[in-house]
């Protein structure tokens, strides 16, 4: 067995997994619940709704531009201090949008401050620290847990800001998230236990960031992956920005609308843990396919039938169990095709991809309904190439580099 492969001891790794667990569960959680503040922030600091989704939309961006900067960071220095470091910038954000009061604060703030945070402190960094510190036949498992922690984040996160706000105000609930945010640092020093893991090979010592960027290039199952999951972040992010406006087109009660969206999340978390199981039995490549042709297939059946309350709550059930089903197999197939060397890099870049299509499925999907007064051609087309990219990821390469091959078992 290669240092790759060694796990570490037991309580170690339990302190990792919780570690890598509460920090995406903290990170992720309360950044999809910022949405709450819109209203009385805007009223209170006198914006516009466009400024404040602004701040989200720079935050998106930035989060999609720097991960793929912070993944080699971390592949040299380690989780630990990156992890750290994020915690801070996510502490010192949120107390910016409490005590700035201006659109320049809350874009620094929530918009650039808490992107750079979430590459340092979300996905990449705690499913790597999870992937490094178990052994090889339960990392689908256990990156399956930790994934599913991001979603469950957003259960604890947004009634606890909503019962803050009802309580006290918007700066109060803040104030909350803050304490939270400060709890973010205590488990990136734990989840940083996995640095101790050594992950370099015998074959891959000397191996420098700019060749294994030139071997994944090179490697056709790896730009199939990344493509597919353009896709992935295309269909996702236009169902969570125009779901609740097609259904207003559509006469149905803005509640099914919210009701839908925490159904997807509450099923994300089934979601994540039942394809991360799944991952250490079989296909990795074949049960990626199977998410992204399953989830086409749902999005067109709904979106080709006029929506009733009970077939929206059934889809978004269905979309929820595929939403983050699909980080466990990517994460599993980088480290599977490349080792661990520089995984925290890779998966960056596949994420950066994801951010590209996340962007332009809420900005087209905006596009298209100016210009036909509908949503058919972007559902139509999120249809065609749903099918495109489950069917090249069917077909993917997953075998392992010659490099990984020749490594000892």
């Amino acid at each position: 067995m290669t240092s790759s492969t060694a796990p570490l001891p037991r309580a170690q790794t339990i302190a990792v997994l919780i570690g890598a667990a509460t920090m995406l569960t903290l990170s992720m959680g309360m950044r999809q619940s910022l949405g709450l503040f819109m209203p009385p922030m805007v009223s209170d600091l006198q914006l516009s709704a466009a400024d404040f989704t602004l701040a989200l939309a720079v935050q998106n961006a930035v989060w999609g531009v720097t991960q793929p900067m912070i993944g080699p960071w971390v592949d040299r220095y380690g989780v630990r201090w990156i992890a750290v470091i994020g915690g801070a910038i996510y502490v010192g954000s949120l107390a910016l949008m409490i005590w700035g009061g201006s659109l320049l604060t809350l874009i620094l703030g929530a918009g650039v401050g808490i992107g750079i945070a979430l590459s340092c402190t979300a996905f990449a960094t705690a499913l790597n620290a999870t992937t490094r510190s178990v052994s090889p036949a339960r990392r689908g498992l256990a990156v399956g847990i930790v994934s599913a922690a991001g979603s469950f984040g957003t259960l604890l996160c947004a009634p606890f800001a909503q019962a803050m706000m009802q309580a006290f105000d918007w700066r109060m609930a803040l104030l909350g998230f803050l304490a939270l945010a400060i709890a973010i640092l205590p488990a990136a020093f734990a989840t940083g236990i996995a640095d101790r893991v050594p992950v370099a090979a015998p074959t891959d010592r000397a191996l420098s960031l700019r060749e294994a960027l030139v071997e994944a290039g090179g490697h056709r199952g790896y730009v199939v992956m990344t493509i597919a999951f353009f896709v992935c972040g295309l269909q996702l992010v236009f169902i969570t920005t125009r779901l609740p406006t097609y259904l207003a087109i559509c006469g149905i009660d803005s509640m099914i609308g919210a009701q839908a969206l925490a159904l997807i999340g509450a099923f994300n978390v089934a979601g994540s843990f039942l394809f991360g199981w799944l991952s250490d039995r079989y296909s990795k490549r074949l049960l990626l396919a199977i998410i992204y042709l399953v989830r086409t297939a749902v999005f067109g059946v709904y979106f080709a039938l006029p929506p009733t309350p009970l077939s929206t709550l059934l889809f978004a059930a269905a979309m929820g169990l595929t939403w983050l089903g699909v980080v466990p197999l990517v994460n599993g197939l980088i480290a599977q095709i490349f080792g661990l060397r520089f995984m925290a890099t890779l998966y960056g870049i596949t994420f950066f991809s994801h951010q590209l299509g996340s962007f332009l499925g809420a900005w087209g999907g905006g596009l298209l309904y100016d210009w036909g007064g509908n949503y058919d051609l972007a559902w139509k087309i999120g249809v065609v190439i749903g099918l495109i990219a489950g069917t090249m990821q069917l077909l993917m390469d997953e075998k392992p580099t010659a490099r990984m091959a020749a490594q000892p078992v």
